[in-house]
This record gives structure tokens, sequence and C-alpha cells, in this order.
């Protein structure tokens, strides 16, 4: 049966990850209770078919169609020919026409430290100095200089693992050890609470901030996943207005925004983070974050709220 090039299902989403974990399984629910069908796939079993199929890619499951929408979840690890194929099929959906979230373009923007940094300071966000270079010398140069501490951490990276805390005139590693590319970052000395450390996860979708938190941990790295502890924080301050502005920087629909406070109470924004985890949040928050994407998903395809 033929289609038409940009012939869709309608009321199909596909959800890309690797994984029907907690994250998956609650965001289809709510993408179903918005009157959408939810299509679980891979990218790594989507790929092009030029002069093949209508539309010249290869999404199973969709009998030559394309979706409505596509949210994507995660994306696996490879080598870098497969990242740069499945970030061709999102940046393929977007020129096609299909509402991708978030997309390929904000994606690589968040995935890379470095350019994230370059953005939101494009944007005049306050955010530490930041250096990113290949040449160790020359980076162990400025950590020989620096009046305090800095924050080595991987450019590619997620849930606070590989960041190192270094010393004025500790030595860096070897370049293997950090992918032969050096992110230093000035450490921020941030607001302390009972000897604990925190910091601030903002969720944003659709232009404002719908969740935040406070982070506390006994040690400097706050995340989560390496057992700190979540406090419900406000979504109405310099904080979440930050974070808003921080995810319109990278082009994002939605983002996990990391802040530090000082102990001037000054925020600085740390990191976008574009296919967030939001357990966490949830739990602290007790706000449904996974109903928030799927209406603004649902509205931006210009559907009415289902009965």
């Amino acid at each position: 049966m033929s289609h038409s090039p940009l012939e869709r299902r309608a009321d199909t989403v596909v959800i890309f990850t690797e994984d029907a974990d907690w994250h998956t399984r609650t965001l289809r629910r709510a993408i179903e209770r918005e009157g959408l069908d939810v299509l679980v796939l891979s990218l790594n079993d989507c790929g092009f078919a030029i002069g093949e199929t209508p539309h010249g890619l290869l999404i199973p499951g969709l009998d030559g169609r394309l979706p409505a929408a596509a949210f994507i979840r995660v994306i696996a690890k490879g080598t870098t020919e497969q990242i740069t194929m499945r970030l061709g099929v999102l940046h393929a959906l977007r020129e096609l026409g299909v509402k991708v979230m978030n997309d390929a373009r904000a994606i690589e923007r968040c995935v890379d430290k470095s350019m994230t940094s370059f953005l939101i300071g494009r944007a005049g966000l306050p955010t530490p100095r930041t250096f990113v270079r290949e040449d160790r010398a020359a980076m162990q140069a400025l950590v020989d200089e620096a009046p305090a501490d800095s924050v080595l951490k991987p450019l590619f990276g997620a849930q606070g693992k590989g960041i190192r805390r270094i010393e004025p005139r500790q030595p860096l590693p070897e370049p293997e050890k950090v992918g032969g590319v050096y992110y230093l970052q000035d450490f921020v000395e941030g607001r302390q609470s009972g000897g604990m450390y925190q910091d601030w996860r903002v969720y944003v979708v659709g232009g404002r901030a719908v969740a935040a938190m406070i982070r506390r941990s006994e040690r400097w790295i706050t995340n989560i996943h390496q057992g700190a502890a979540g406090e419900p924080a406000p979504i109405d301050g310099i904080a979440a207005a930050y974070a808003v502005r921080a995810t319109a920087a990278v082009g994002a629909d939605y983002a996990g925004v990391d802040l530090i406070e000082d102990a001037a109470g000054g925020f600085s924004v740390l990191e976008v983070n574009s296919m967030p985890a939001w357990k966490g949040l949830q739990r602290t928050t007790e706000i449904d974050v996974a109903a928030t994407m799927a209406r603004h998903l649902a509205t931006t395809l210009n559907r009415a709220p289902a009965a």
C-alpha cells in the first residue's frame, strides 16, 4: 500500500528509548491519556531507506507513514557513526515536519557541555568561568595559576559521573582518561545548610518551570543518583527564571536545568539536560511531570484535552 511522502499516523507518538523502564511506562500512560497512541521504539532499529519508502526513512511499525510526533527518552551509546546516524534520523523527522521533543539540535547542544556553556553565556546568564581545550599543558597552566579549586567534567556525561574537583597545581589526568578534551569550570562554593552541600534542579516544559527541588548531600556532587536527598523548591523565583532562559538558549522543549546558589544568594546555571530523568523530582514534589510533558506535546499538536 503506497502513501504520500508526508502522510502520517496522526494519532501516533513514537517514544524512542532503550528500556521500558518506569520513565517510559509513566510517559506512555500520560500520552495515552491525551488520546494519542504510543509506539515504543529504539533508534537502533530505525534508519534511512531513500528511494524505498515514501519519505526516505525506515521506522518499524508505521506502515510506511510518519508519526505525528516523537519523544526522545534515551539514545543508546554507540560508535561515532552509530550516534551520527541516529541523530540523522531525528534531524530528518524534523525536516519532514514531525514534532520532535527534544529535537536533534537541542540534544547535540546539551550532550556537548562546551556548547551548552557557550550558549548559556551567550544568553547573558550567569555561569562559572569555563575553559575547554585539548592541550593538556595549557589547561594545566590554568590549574596551576588558579586561585581556587576547579571542576573537571567529562565533555559527555550525566548523573555526576566522572566529575572531579581539582585543587590548584594538582596534576590533570592524561588525555586518554578524559577523551582527549579537558572541560574545566571554576568551582562554586555553594550555599550550605546544616553542613550539607546543595544545588537546584529545575524542570522546564514548554517555556515554563513546572517543578523544582533543592538537592542536598554530604558530598559536593549532589545528584540524586549518587545519594543526594531532595526537597521541594519554588518555581516562581530567579532560579526558575534562569532555567527557563537556559532551556530556550539551547532550543529545547523540555529540560532539567542544574543551578547553584552561592553564599550571597546569587544563582549560576551549571548544566542543561535534554534527556533528563524525573523520578526523583516527581517523588520530591509530587508533581506529575510526565503529564505536563504529554499535555505540552498534545497542545503542540493542536489537540484538545482528552475527555
